[in-house]
């Protein structure tokens, strides 16, 4: 655990500076790179900050996301939108904007919760006569992720003026950058990872097998339950924030396991550190 402390503040490091450059480093009206004047930052700020922060609060809950998902189910492929608690999210999106016409970022936000808390559920009861196997789960998700996905691509080609909107969210662009929704998705995003840490034994345990874990005393059903339902939270955030962009649940994970971390709670700040980063370049370099 010591020897993974080096890499958490090396990334939370990389993280600061990345940040730092996202809002203050631009481009010019030439093509030149060139600091943010002093003089400019009261205008250009109050419209960057917010949305370096909503980047970097999604990329927290997505990294942290995908690293639960992959240690629950030992599977290094798995992401949070192989679950489709994503694709829930954003169908429940897209049927909020075509039902409402304009809605607003509280409405956008309940619906991704409710999308996703149902498809979860959905994935619970199909799931529940094999003690919530990760395999029959992540089965579950795949197919509701594909029928998902197929109406939402329905809705998208529908020809409504509406359909822009949702495309926009569909491509990431349409950050919900607002101050209030930025600093309650950090505060989410924190929230969610205290919760994850306080499951880290289990979390370490899952590595020796399910039997093992099981003779250890771990209560599999509630332990994959508690730890699905963290990811379908954590997953239902970030969506309203940059869209079904959850692939880097499954980038981010993997970069840190290059370094060599194993320890649950090491691995886990890691990951969600190096979400945060990749999300925040994303954003900046596109």
């Amino acid at each position: 655990a010591r020897q993974g402390v080096a890499p958490v503040f090396s990334i939370g490091a990389l993280l600061v500076v990345l940040t730092l450059i996202a809002l203050a480093v631009e481009r010019a009206p030439n093509g030149e790179w060139q600091l943010l004047a002093s003089a400019d930052m009261s205008h250009i700020l109050p419209f960057r900050w917010p949305r370096v922060l909503a980047a970097l609060g999604a990329g927290l809950l997505l990294g942290a996301a995908g690293f639960l998902l992959q240690r629950l189910t030992g599977n290094e492929m798995a992401s949070p939108e192989i679950l489709g608690v994503s694709s829930g999210a954003t169908f429940a999106m897209a049927v909020a904007l075509f039902v409402s016409g304009v809605p607003s970022l509280a409405t956008v936000t309940a619906s991704a919760a409710l999308g996703a808390a149902l498809v979860l559920g959905l994935i619970l009861f199909l799931s529940r006569r094999s003690g919530f196997q990760p395999e029959r789960m992540l089965l579950a998700g795949i197919a509701l992720s594909a029928l998902l996905d197929a109406v939402i691509g329905v809705l998208s080609a529908a020809g409504d003026p509406r359909a822009l909107q949702l495309l926009s969210w569909l491509t990431g662009a349409g950050f919900a950058a607002e101050p209030v929704s930025t600093l309650v998705s950090l505060a989410l995003a924190a929230l969610g990872i205290i919760a994850a840490l306080c499951l880290v034994r289990w979390l370490d345990i899952f590595q020796l097998g399910a039997v093992t874990a099981q003779e250890l005393g771990v209560p599999l059903g509630l332990a994959r339950v508690l730890l699905l339902a963290l990811v379908a939270g954590t997953t239902a955030v970030a969506t309203p924030l940059v869209g079904p962009l959850t692939f880097v649940g499954f980038i981010a994970p993997n970069l840190v396991r290059l370094l060599g971390l194993r320890h649950s709670g090491t691995a886990l700040l890691s990951s969600a550190l190096a979400g945060a980063a990749i999300l925040v370049t994303a954003d900046w370099v596109a």
